[in-house]
């Protein structure tokens, strides 16, 4: 097979117009394409009054050796890479404790699933409840104002991922393809099969609550166990023969101790009181960047208009979606995150007294508003002190003035977007309707922010508006506050995949700060649950 990437077709392209393209790019009669598949689709709307359909394809051809030769040294023509996936090693003999996977999130249900292939019977503990039962405890929230710490957006079965846009694309590097092993997996669990070849795949929330199910059930049926509202306190370690230190296993609020020395530690990018009760052990944590910011809210139809011009509402590229940075003058950077087409805003608080937001889209992507993350970059060197975990706590203060803003009952707070340009704060909101639940009420979002934040969010806006009309609309809404934009933290590990300094110990995905986002996470549940079989083989 050979595969062939930069095709380019217009946007109503006839369905003949691909295999014969394919033909022509590689030089051959259409009757020497004997197969084809598309590999990846996408499209280019640089220029909005021709907008293309890109492909890389995959084709099989008569005389394969000749055209490879012939088109020796094409960028574009190459063989088609062997993309499968193989476990790394067999089970270890039985006897050994089984792994432990902490946390359900993608990080967490890839490393279980990994394991339970190997054959390994991985026990998955997660604070939170089944997946079904969490998003009633979610809706609570949203409906009723009524936050259960361990059941929300941010813990339970699925992980902060299921109420998001769902989006399944990563800019990490992936020369073994294990992404596609994610998306593979996602579509046996019952996700629609484009995502295998849309360049820019999402689901949705509803989607995703059926494929984390079907996971689980897999898991389940390979030896895989799950123990659900199980919430780790604190970890057991003594000295390894060599002095270092070595995880001996678990004390779970329960009062149950569950000795383990293969831990996957997937725990997500808000589960705070672990974080503190590793410090407090001694596993090696460091302070890292995160940003912070607001939520944007435009007219889905302004954004439409905006990236596809007159093809603008054609079925075959839905709801727009943008990626915006800009470096200030100050020097900070602001960019878009998360950014959701024809989703809406969510409460995503975790601890009581404490408000913060996300972006959501179900696989539809037909909500009237897009949302993103309008954010600021932020380093270490911000924090209150040097301590590992001094970024937690200036989330924590972010959180609580944003609670105190929107009134203290989980109302957001929020503001127009030419007051907050202007300075002033917002009596009333304009014609963008917020899709924030319970609800936003109008304010000043300068208090909630450093000076310095508000600043480049002030010299950016405009910027922003210039490469998409109306970003900076007046009436266009900003909803406070964004702050878990990743984890603060990162719990460091070497290159065996284990804590610098526990041995047993595996931090992985967004918690530990080794992804973002769903793919990306799943990728590391990967990696990581081939490095605990590995250690398990070699300790036999």
């Amino acid at each position: 097979m050979l595969r062939i990437s930069e095709l380019k077709l217009p946007l109503d392209h006839a369905p003949g117009a691909l295999p014969e393209a394919i033909a022509s790019r590689l030089g051959v009669g259409i009757d020497d394409l004997l197969h084809w598949s598309v590999w990846k689709r996408a499209h280019d709307a640089r220029r909005k009054s021709a907008i293309l359909k890109t492909y890389i394809v995959d084709a099989e051809v008569r005389d394969e050796p000749a055209v490879r030769r012939r088109l020796a040294g094409d960028p574009h023509v190459s063989p088609t890479p062997d993309t499968s996936y193989r476990p790394v090693t067999p089970a270890p003999q039985p006897g050994r404790l089984r792994p432990v996977v902490i946390g359900a999130g993608p990080c967490g249900l890839f490393a279980g699933l990994i394991l339970a292939e190997m054959g390994l019977r991985p026990i998955i503990l997660d604070r939170g409840k089944v997946v079904r039962e969490r998003t009633k405890d979610t809706w609570g929230l949203w409906r009723r104002s009524d936050l259960n710490p361990e059941s929300n957006v941010q813990f339970g079965e699925g992980g902060a991922g299921t109420f998001s846009d769902g989006k399944l694309y990563s800019q990490i590097k992936d020369p073994r393809f294990l992404s596609r092993k994610v998306l593979t997996e996602f579509v046996a669990a019952g996700a629609p099969p484009e995502i295998l070849t849309e360049a820019h795949p999402h689901i949705g929330t509803f989607r995703l609550v059926g494929m984390v199910e079907s996971l689980r059930a897999k898991i389940e049926a390979l030896g895989g166990e799950y123990r659900f509202q199980h919430r780790v306190t604190d970890v057991e370690l003594d000295r390894a023969p060599d002095g270092g230190q070595r995880l001996r296993g678990l004390h779970l609020h329960t009062g149950e101790f569950l000795e383990a020395d293969h831990v996957v530690l997937a725990v997500g990018h808000s589960s705070r009181d672990t974080f503190e009760a590793l410090y407090n052990r001694g596993v090696h944590i460091e302070a890292k960047p995160f940003s912070v910011g607001f939520r944007i809210e435009h007219p889905q139809s302004w954004i439409d208009k905006a990236m596809f011009g007159p093809c603008a509402g054609h079925p075959d590229l839905g709801a727009a979606a943008y990626s915006l940075s800009h470096h200030c003058t100050n020097g900070r950077t602001v960019y878009s995150f998360c950014m959701c087409p024809g989703g809406t805003v969510v409460a995503a608080a975790s601890e009581p007294g404490r408000l913060v937001t996300n972006g959501m889209s179900q696989y539809s992507r037909n909500e009237r508003n897009a949302n993103a993350g309008f954010v600021v970059g932020i380093s270490p060197a911000d924090y209150r002190d040097d301590h590992p975990l001094a970024g937690i706590e200036l989330q924590r203060d972010l959180e609580a003035r944003a609670f105190a803003a929107g009134g203290r009952d989980y109302y957001a707070p929020g503001q127009r977007v030419g007051d907050f340009l202007a300075g002033c704060a917002s009596a009333t909101l304009g014609p963008v309707t917020p899709s924030y639940r319970p609800g936003v009420r109008p304010t000043d979002l300068a208090p909630l922010m450093p000076d310095y934040v508000i600043e480049a969010m002030r010299e950016a806006l405009p910027v922003f508006g210039r490469k998409i009309p109306r970003y900076d609309d007046p009436d266009a809404l900003l909803t406070g506050v964004e702050t878990r934009t990743s984890s603060p933290i990162r719990i460091t590990r070497g290159a065996d995949f284990q804590s610098l300094n526990v041995r047993g110990l595996f931090p992985a995905g967004e918690g530990a700060g080794y992804a973002g986002g769903i793919l990306s996470a799943a990728v590391d549940g990967i990696k990581i649950a081939e490095a605990v079989a590995r250690a398990m083989v070699l300790s036999v």
